[in-house]
């Protein structure tokens, strides 16, 4: 009979996370590296050099991959001849092995769980509680599963419950546009079919956790049902062009990923849940021997990129007017310095409650030709003026957008992804313009971060308005004062380039 320490338990699970935050899968960076080298976007090529980069960087320095440090997912397999040596439940160590590498001060990861979520939405601080499935199985080992899966990607999460005669390939291209770049491609598609309704949901979280071997699969064909499957999605889900963060190319899936399980006569469940390209996820077993090692990877295995300005347009963001805005180009590269400030969700509605209220701004607070960067950094630790500062999902904002562009003098917003239709309009009524940041390069724009404070609603944590001074933070003109999106007309021009299937238009909402 195997004893498994609950010291051994909790510091598997604490290491395992710090590890996953700034060691991507070896995988995942040799299936970039080939998506890279054979990009002709330049800029979904930019983006996965950025990405490349930053992964690299993170490896160096210990510092997380995104911004974004996830909600922790776990899946454990436990030998019914296992005896725990412990005073705290399963779950409870796994809870303290979340909150000990959450709070680890050598490199702080970022809380953004939140308690009573139809309520008062309160941060728990510590990154807790973990997502746990548990399942006995014979033996006399712990096989633990653990992902710290980002809160953009998931949200882009799909469900169906199809008719048995439906087709999934014409469900899944029928939805992935509507995901639009908020879930940070290129990363995988994991799919479950089958089971019920909750099950299919949980195998497409665990197919997310599976290694990248398409191309293996492609090399040596396909030899049952579901790698046919998996083979044809990887195939037409590229064709669409939607590509690196959305700005058209010949890769937006590193992978597809499936798993499926019996279901009822009467039912097809398909779940989709897409891996973003700060893909965070390990796996380790428990034998009672102590705690599980894990050995960091060569830095030989990345690749050795180098980035150059180029063609990119230096701007100066203390001196910007909207005669400056009105030059930029969709797709144009610039390289902002001077100061910005923050501003997500909650700070968003806030400074409309006060808005609606005829109240003042807080001091400090003053977006008049100025430019807001919707971030939640993570806590510097040592020298750092600031953690990871990767964008966040500019969509979430959308509904914020024209009453901030009407009543503060705002020229411009900074985030990640595509913006709806609301927001385009209300950047095409006031002059203004959508830049973005690439999503899984958290670490990279932090080091064009040359200063930081707090200016308003420090109770929110990573969520309260901070003052940067950036130089040289790269960034793409998304949607132009004109109302010209990248992230619709990029995508369509490289699905026709493609050619290989009909254009299909790729909108988000």
């Amino acid at each position: 009979m195997t004893v498994i320490r609950q010291d051994d338990f909790v510091d598997s699970i604490s290491d395992a996370l710090q590890f996953i935050s700034y060691y991507h899968p070896l995988d995942f960076i040799q299936a970039l590296q080939i998506a890279y080298e054979k990009e002709q976007s330049p800029a979904a090529k930019d983006a996965m050099a950025q990405i490349l980069i930053n992964s690299r960087m993170c490896a160096e320095g210990h510092r997380p991959i995104c911004q974004d440090t996830g909600i922790v997912t776990v899946f454990l397999k436990i030998g019914m001849n296992v005896q725990w040596d412990a005073k705290l439940s399963v779950t409870e160590m796994v809870n303290a092995g979340v909150r000990k590498a959450y709070l680890d001060p050598d490199n702080l990861l970022r809380a953004s769980i939140l308690a009573d979520p139809a309520g008062k939405r309160i941060n728990t601080q510590d990154n807790t509680p973990a997502v746990i499935h548990m399942e006995l199985v014979l033996g006399d080992k712990v096989e633990v599963e653990i992902a710290a899966k980002g809160g953009g990607s998931e949200a882009k999460s799909k469900f169906v419950m199809l008719n048995p005669s439906d087709s999934i390939v014409d469900w899944v291209m029928k939805t992935v546009p509507t995901m639009g770049a908020g879930w940070c491609p290129p990363g995988i598609l994991g799919i479950g079919i089958g089971g019920t309704a909750e099950k299919s949901m949980i195998l497409a979280k665990q197919a997310c956790m599976e290694s990248i071997d398409i191309q293996a699969l492609i090399a040596r064909g396909p030899e049952n049902a579901l790698e046919e499957l998996r083979l044809e999605l990887y195939e037409k889900v590229n064709a669409l062009g939607i590509g690196a963060q959305g700005l058209g190319g010949l890769t937006t899936v590193l992978d597809v990923k499936i798993k499926d399980y019996p279901t009822h006569a009467a039912n097809k469940p398909v779940a989709m849940i897409p891996n973003c390209a700060a893909t965070r996820h390990t796996h380790f077993e428990l034998d009672g021997s102590g705690p599980a090692q894990f050995i960091p990877p060569k830095l030989s295995d990345w690749p050795v990129i180098t980035q150059t300005a180029g063609n990119a347009r230096r701007v100066n963001l203390d001196s910007l007017n909207k005669q400056d805005i009105a030059t930029w180009q969709t797709g144009e590269t610039l390289l902002l310095s001077g100061t910005l400030l923050t501003g997500r969700d909650a700070a968003h509605k806030r400074i409309v409650e006060l808005l609606k209220n005829g109240e003042a701004l807080p001091e400090g607070v003053d977006f008049t030709n100025k430019m807001i960067y919707y971030v939640g950094p993570v806590d510097p630790v040592r020298d750092e003026i600031v953690g990871p500062a990767g964008p966040t999902t500019a969509t979430r904002m959308d509904g914020f957008t024209e009453i901030i562009l009407e009543k503060t003098g705002l020229l411009g917003m900074i985030g990640k992804a595509e913006r709806g239709a609301m927001a385009i309009a209300a950047i095409k009524k006031h002059q203004s313009v959508y830049l973005i940041a690439v999503g899984g390069a958290a670490y990279l724009v932090s080091k064009a971060i040359r200063k930081a404070r707090v200016v308003a609603f420090p109770e929110l944590g990573m969520e309260a308005i901070h003052e940067f001074v950036v130089e040289d933070m790269p960034v793409t003109v998304a949607v132009d004062s004109r109302g010209s999106s990248i992230h619709t007309s990029a995508p369509l021009h490289w699905q026709a380039k493609i050619g290989k299937i009909p254009v299909i238009q790729v909108n988000s909402n």
